[in-house]
């Protein structure tokens, strides 16, 4: 299983690693004097949550730095609900407003509503999901009529709040409008297969019959790829850090709402791997089953010219699959020289190195890009995944004076900041429907029917495999 690199450990140990994020501002702590807010070489690494939040809300002559409040926002919902923060923070606004109307001083006092309703504005375009929440939205309501009292001559505040509001309530459409699709949208149908020597004529359409051209079925992938990876957002990775500190508890509805784009993404990396097996094991004669192979080996090689790691590593997935794997005599007509190199280079030694050099090597192309093809970058999406887990399990929260280990999230933040500027890239590439239209509806084999179309297109070998087909026989006779 894929470890966090020692990458982590040199940002996250006892010394900063010198990538230093940009100036938290002027503010230097909160109520409980600069003790509260702990920095070294000028970059906030622990504080405690009530200095944290009071560090998010601006003064008068203090904003927070936007990587602030990014990271703290994302953070924060591991410690407490967006909801009850926003209560904090309207908090903070009314003892901050009632300090500068008992000096009688407007104009500070308009400055300060105006610095409230663009914190408000970062949360909302940041973080609009966490306003769908009842209480929130009440907060939010809350905050923006106290700001709004000081602003009765030109109406400016009124004004951004307005339109803040509107751009909200159509994210929160836009989103929920897309969850209603991701319902009815349904996984390929699994094909159980046939009962026994009964495998589909050779006329039936399958991959090659719909492209045939390895670029192209790789830039389709790549479309589906940021289409799908598009609908994860911030909160939605968080919760892989808040799900496992909350395990033990009862998981509610809102939490399975937010995890579901990242399964069904997940979700998508498995079909496409079963696809693959799919498509190789169907084919009846074995110089055609060459054939495919060798196509899925030249789709996987333009995958990883393009960028798009995560299908790429599905479709090697997929050849390595036992129903695949086993057919010797078929892997045996293969020229395996280009198979080999991807292996290289999804080698699992060494935590996945090549990988990640190949990785590194994609990121610095696409931040120098000129084109939109050069910008495109997918890592797979399940190594991401476990290095946010590890990054997380191995450095605590708290330290040991109770202050939270905000250089953990500082890092955190980082890597999902980094990951959500990959899936903001357009992708450059016609989209072909019909190619599409294939890849995310075809049926597939469940593993049972892969192993028995596997079994009659080249037979058991040795005890073991004799065992499993036997067993297969048995069960689907029953069966019938």
């Amino acid at each position: 299983m894929p470890q966090t690199s020692v990458v982590f450990s040199s940002i996250l140990g006892p010394s900063c690693s010198g990538q230093g994020q940009p100036g938290m501002g002027e503010r230097g702590g909160g109520a409980g004097g600069s003790g509260d807010l702990i920095f070294q070489d000028g970059r906030l690494i622990s504080g405690s949550l009530e200095a944290l939040m009071e560090h998010l809300v601006p003064t008068v002559d203090y904003y927070p730095d936007r990587t602030y409040i990014f990271t703290f926002l994302l953070s924060s919902r591991v410690f407490i609900p967006p909801h009850d923060l926003l209560a904090r923070v309207g908090q903070l606004c009314v003892e901050q407003r009632q300090q500068l109307e008992a000096g009688s001083e407007k104009a500070k006092l308009k400055s300060f509503s105006a610095k409230i309703v663009q914190l408000l504005k970062e949360w909302t375009e940041a973080f609009p999901f966490d306003f769908q929440d009842e209480k929130a939205m009440a907060e939010l309501k809350a905050i923006t009529h106290r700001v709004t009292q000081c602003d009765e001559e030109n109406g400016t505040v009124k004004k951004a709040i307005s339109q803040m509001t509107q751009s909200l309530l159509l994210s929160l459409a836009a989103r929920s409008q897309l969850q209603e699709l991701r319902e009815k949208l349904r996984s390929p149908a699994m094909d159980k297969g046939p009962v026994l020597k009964a495998k589909p004529p050779a006329a039936q359409k399958d991959i090659l019959g719909v492209c045939c051209d390895p670029l192209v079925l790789a830039q389709q992938l790549t479309h589906i790829e940021l289409e799908r990876v598009s609908s994860i957002h911030p909160e939605d990775l968080m919760q892989i850090v808040s799900h496992m500190d909350s395990r033990d508890k009862h998981r509610c509805r809102g939490d399975m709402t937010k995890t579901y784009s990242l399964e069904a993404y997940d979700n998508w990396f498995n079909c496409l791997s079963m696809l693959v097996a799919t498509e190789v094991c169907r084919v009846v004669k074995k110089k055609h089953r060459t054939r495919m192979l060798e196509f899925f080996i030249d789709v996987a090689r333009e995958c990883f010219n393009i960028g798009n790691f995560n299908s790429m590593m599905a479709i090697i997935s997929g050849m390595n699959l036992s129903p695949v794997a086993r057919l010797k005599k078929t892997w045996s007509k293969v020229k395996t020289a280009k198979f080999d190199v991807l292996e290289h280079h999804m080698d699992p030694s060494s935590n996945f190195c090549n990988y990640r050099t190949a990785l590194q090597g994609a990121t610095q192309r696409s931040q120098t890009a000129n084109s939109s093809r050069e910008k495109i970058v997918i890592p797979v999406f399940n190594l991401f995944v476990k290095d946010i887990y590890f990054l997380h399990k191995i450095h605590t929260n708290h330290l040991p004076n109770g202050h939270i280990n905000f250089k953990k999230f500082w890092e955190i933040s980082r890597q999902i900041h980094e990951f959500m500027t990959w899936t903001q890239v357009e992708c450059p590439f016609e989209k072909d429907k019909k190619i599409q239209s294939y890849l995310l509806t075809a049926p597939i084999y469940s593993e049972e029917a892969l192993f028995i179309a596997s079994f009659e297109s080249e037979g058991p070998e040795n005890h073991m495999e004799k065992d499993s087909w036997k067993t297969l026989r048995t069960t689907l006779l029953n069966r019938a």
